[in-house]
């Protein structure tokens, strides 16, 4: 008894001390503030101000110190610093050089990435290039040799056209100044070595036929499919620069880029080549940079953009193209114009419907492979060469015409025809017999599925294709049932001499028994005639 009795006690002396320490810690925690030393107003110098004392604030809990708050607002503020730059009046106007949009790069890295040089900032200082980074001082080395000047020189004058040059590149060079400077510089005299090698040829440049590099042979193809790539690009003005301080004349505007052209001849989607006249002229224009030449008159941003513009601007003859007019931004995302990814971009039917609809394909005579033409039923398409570098270019123009707005979408119309037109490796192989594509790819399946996986996730507007309204000429001749029934007809009965004259002698067996049953029946009713 006395045991139960003392831990009853116990528990309620236990419950009373609880409860005590819970109300004199309740004052304490909501409404208690300890006394607040008086200070005087600092807007108050006498310290006799009516107003109250300011209370000095109490942190409550979960706020961040005052320390932290000025760091984190600083690096806000520094963001902010950062986006105004960005955001300033033509900040933009002179970018050129585009790193290559996520949303294209979805399983073609090979095609945008150099495999064996490196050409400018993006991709300076990667492993797998870094080796040719000797032949590039070697080039440097060479040209200042041969034309007895200082590399200050150089660097002095692309240090004038630095900010310029940056400008040109999309997003923050993490490169200091000088690196910079001697990345523009290196880079562009290897470049400008290459150009004049591929022109006059190497050994009146000093360079041995035996050389691993500076040779029209070996790694030279893997270079200019580098070298044509988006990423991969010097602006052309320091190009011009450079080549004129070489040549004693700094008014050297045009040079550069109908060198460019020379050199990059052998990618050309065409299995036309410059003819000799033309390779004359040229080489004829390496010491007189003041040759008229409609290309180059209009300037260039870089070689990339100076190849497109040769491609859709040049002709021969009287295959003559007028100069692309530029998109307007406002036009091409209107409502009026539809804009339509993979699964709306069907221009025209492939070759296997079309030929159903009694659509002939023919080869047109001319070196524009984007020149197609349809007129009475006959589709008429320029010989088009595929070769082991013609994704990786088609790749970068088309990348090009996405990023930047002053260019039409010439080149992304013209893959996106073809693509629609090829469905199977019997449209590829339907198109060699015309004479249309020239295959030293591989096979008819290889050549299908290069084009059917070029434009896999290019937007672009139909509407303001150039090739929208043959498309729908096409179409509209494709729907005609007459044409389909007539083209069935001859496909079946007149393929082939003997199937004609099959028909010819049915047709008049079916004549002469006609003719029997109505002289039979004429006689029946007629006796006496």
């Amino acid at each position: 008894m006395v045991a139960v009795f003392n831990k009853e006690l116990l528990s309620w002396y236990l419950i009373t001390l609880k409860l005590n320490q819970t109300v004199e810690a309740t004052p304490r925690t909501l409404d208690y503030h300890p006394p607040t030393p008086l200070r005087l107003d600092k807007t108050d110098p006498s310290g006799d101000s009516d107003r109250p004392p300011n209370p000095i604030p109490i942190p409550i809990k979960g706020d961040r110190t005052n320390h932290t708050d000025s760091d984190w607002v600083i690096a806000i503020k520094e963001k902010l610093d950062h986006a105004e730059h960005d955001d300033a009046t033509g900040a933009w106007a002179k970018l050129s050089i585009y790193r290559i949009p996520q949303y294209l790069r979805e399983g073609d890295d090979k095609a945008y990435i150099p495999q064996t040089v490196s050409l400018g900032p993006y991709h300076h200082g990667k492993r797998r290039l870094r080796n040719m980074e000797r032949h590039k001082w070697r080039a440097l080395h060479r040209a200042l040799k041969r034309y007895g000047q200082r590399v200050e020189e150089y660097l002095d004058a692309v240090r004038e056209l630095e900010d310029r040059a940056r400008a040109c590149y999309e997003g923050l060079i993490a490169l200091g100044s000088n690196e910079f400077v001697e990345i523009m510089v290196l880079d562009s005299c290897f470049v400008l070595e290459l150009f004049r090698g591929a022109a006059g040829g190497f050994a009146p440049l000093g360079y041995s036929r035996n050389d691993p590099i500076f040779a029209m042979r070996g790694s030279m193809h893997s270079i200019q499919r580098d070298m044509i790539m988006l990423e991969n690009q010097i602006p052309l003005f320091v190009l011009d620069t450079l080549f004129g301080i070489q040549s004693g004349c700094l008014d050297q505007t045009g040079t550069v880029a109908r060198l460019a052209l020379r050199f990059f001849d052998p990618l050309m989607p065409t299995d036309e080549p410059l003819t000799k006249t033309d390779r004359n002229k040229l080489e004829s224009s390496i010491g007189n940079a003041l040759t008229f030449d409609p290309l180059t008159e209009q300037g260039g941003l870089h070689c990339l953009e100076v190849f497109r513009r040769s491609l859709l601007t040049v002709g021969t003859g009287t295959n003559k193209a007028a100069p692309p007019a530029p998109r307007v931004w406002i036009k091409r995302w209107s409502h009026n114009h539809r804009v339509a990814d993979k699964r709306r971009q069907q221009l025209i039917h492939c070759v296997t419907e079309l030929k159903e609809s009694g659509i002939k394909f023919r080869k047109r005579k001319t070196d524009r492979f984007w020149d197609i033409k349809f007129e009475n039923g006959i589709l008429q398409i320029p010989r088009l060469l595929i070769h082991d570098g013609t994704k990786s270019l088609f790749l970068n123009l088309i990348a090009f015409e996405q990023c930047h707005l002053d260019c039409t979408n010439d080149i992304t119309s013209y893959v996106i025809f073809m693509d629609n037109l090829i469905n199977s490796p019997d449209d590829v192989s339907y198109l060699h017999y015309c004479g249309i594509i020239e295959n030293w790819l591989g096979s008819d399946a290889e050549v299908a599925d290069l084009f059917n996986r070029l434009c896999q996730e290019v937007v672009f507007d139909i509407n303001d294709s150039s090739l929208s309204r043959l498309s729908e000429q096409v179409n509209r001749y494709y729907e005609h049932k007459w044409n389909a029934w007539r083209a069935s007809l001859k496909h079946r009965y007149f393929n082939n001499p003997w199937s004609i004259i099959s028909v010819f002698a049915a047709v008049v067996l079916l004549a002469l028994t006609l003719a029997q049953t109505f002289y039979s029946v004429y006689g029946y009713y007629m006796p006496g005639h």
